[in-house]
């Protein structure tokens, strides 16, 4: 008996496999580039990536919707992270933008990226905070930042980005 309540003890202090396993998921992201500055994306919130697309602009839409495209026979929003960061446009000579497609809510958005890096494991230490210095465009998407090779990589909060308005 004695043995049987301490195996239970056991038992109840560790977590079940399964969260186990979202929890390591949950800390992988994709990572991208916006007018020079690493970001990333939840991985698990990402449907596509895709590279340069025929975009439809949307009379009257605010100048951060670019358009919408068509994926696989489903209209798509693209926001053009740039423009909704508030930081300059695209450059005319510039390679065309690259779409990372999400999921919010059930409904897809295609965020316009100027590139589109890899899939990645955030590392133990995780996110930190947003330093008081980080700009107040950033910080109002941010969900943390994280150091990697050198660079501040700052993790979006997709629901934030894609709160036009």
């Amino acid at each position: 008996m004695q043995q049987t309540a301490s195996a239970a003890a056991t038992a109840t202090t560790l977590p079940p496999p399964a969260q186990s396993a979202a929890k390591r998921e949950d800390e992988v992201f994709l990572t991208l580039t916006v007018a020079g500055q690493p970001c990333a994306v939840p991985v698990l919130m990402v449907r596509d990536v895709l590279g340069a697309h025929a975009i439809t602009r949307i009379p009257l839409a605010r100048s951060e919707v670019a358009g919408s495209l068509n994926l696989r026979g489903r209209i798509v929003t693209a926001l053009d992270l740039r423009l909704r960061l508030g930081l300059p446009p695209r450059e005319a000579d510039a390679p065309p933008a690259m779409s990372v497609v999400v999921e919010q809510s059930g409904e897809l958005y295609a965020l316009l990226v100027d590139q589109v890096g890899e899939v990645v494991p955030l590392p133990d230490g995780g996110l930190t905070a947003n330093p008081p210095t980080l700009d107040p465009q950033w910080r109002d998407v941010s969900r943390g930042v994280h150091r990697r090779e050198g660079h501040l990589v700052i993790a979006l909060d997709v629901g934030r980005v894609l709160a036009i308005g």
